[in-house]
């Protein structure tokens, strides 16, 4: 792990980490741009989805922030907060939620989008984690032999870092992060012909990153705020209920899906049709040749 903070290139200075959640949005609008066509969803609709969730995510990471540390808001001006200020994943993933949702109520498009969405904020995600591995706090001491271990310049350059120590193997939590959005991303382009209730990859995505977050937050050095949970583990808390019941829901659905007498799961992808030859079913003219009065009938 280096803290790498600037990249310099053609006279431009960069921030590492703004760099790679640039990078990771680029990488999920591609991928949201190869599903929608896999799928023939692609439309003009469909792009206005997408702006609402880049709008929506960037507000609601920026508003979890503030909501963190509203004293620094009003010390340094919101400006100056919105450019260095805290920021928070989990209310990226909310307002880029809600986004979709507004956006696609003000044009009354009524498709189902959460299948796309999902693969592509997994890879995105994994992308832009790569910013925090290199530039944040890296979690919790530990004594496995994959620990990160800081040089007294590194940890002095994390600010709010009380485990950064120079020379203490720590946990590489954005690392356990990146790994676990890889495995997201692969698992769900296995389902996603595979699930028949829509928006059921979207529920596996969110589901399976929530109790993942949770348990990884123990392994990171965030502040413990109540309870012996952090903010990040009480917004999941909080969450739990209605994650829980799209899972149940969703479970539901594909086991009557898949009892016997129910049809097979139709895919969303359309299917390649083929010309049927006029001379493919060919009718068997009946023989006119009479019967032998000797022969029996």
């Amino acid at each position: 792990m280096y803290p790498v903070t600037r990249f310099e290139a053609l006279g431009l200075t960069v921030g590492t980490h703004q760099l790679f959640v640039a990078l990771g949005v680029l990488v999920a609008a591609v991928v949201v741009v190869l599903e929608s066509r896999r799928r023939g969803t692609w439309s003009d609709e469909m792009l206005v989805a997408v702006a609402g969730g880049l709008v929506g995510g960037a507000l609601g990471m920026r508003a979890s922030g503030f909501l963190r540390d509203p004293a620094a808001v009003l010390d340094a001006g919101v400006a100056q907060v919105w450019q260095y200020g805290a920021k928070s994943v989990l209310g990226g993933l909310t307002g880029a939620y809600l986004g979709v949702v507004v956006a696609k109520r003000l044009i009354g498009y009524r498709e189902r989008t959460g299948d796309v969405f999902a693969p592509a904020v997994a890879l995105g995600m994994a992308v832009g984690r790569i910013g925090c591995l290199l530039t944040e706090a890296p979690g919790r001491p530990t004594s496995l032999p994959w620990g990160v271990v800081l040089t007294p310049e590194q940890a002095a350059s994390i600010p709010q870092c009380p485990s950064c120590a120079a020379g203490v193997p720590l946990h590489p939590s954005f690392g356990y992060e990146i790994a676990y959005h890889l495995l997201a991303f692969a698992v769900l382009l296995r389902l996603r012909d595979r699930l028949h209730r829509p928006g059921a990859l979207l529920t596996v995505y969110l589901a399976g990153y929530a109790a993942f977050r949770f348990a990884v937050e123990f392994l990171r050095d965030n502040e413990v705020v109540a309870v012996g949970l952090t903010r990040g583990q009480l917004y999941l808390a909080a969450l739990a209920p209605l994650v829980v019941w799209r899972v149940a829901v969703l479970v539901r659905d594909e086991r009557r899906h898949r009892a016997p007498g129910c049809d097979p799961p139709v895919r969303e992808t359309p299917a390649l049709e083929s010309p049927v030859s006029e001379t493919s079913v060919s009718e068997t003219p009946v023989s006119e040749t009479p019967v032998s009065e000797g022969t029996p009938a």
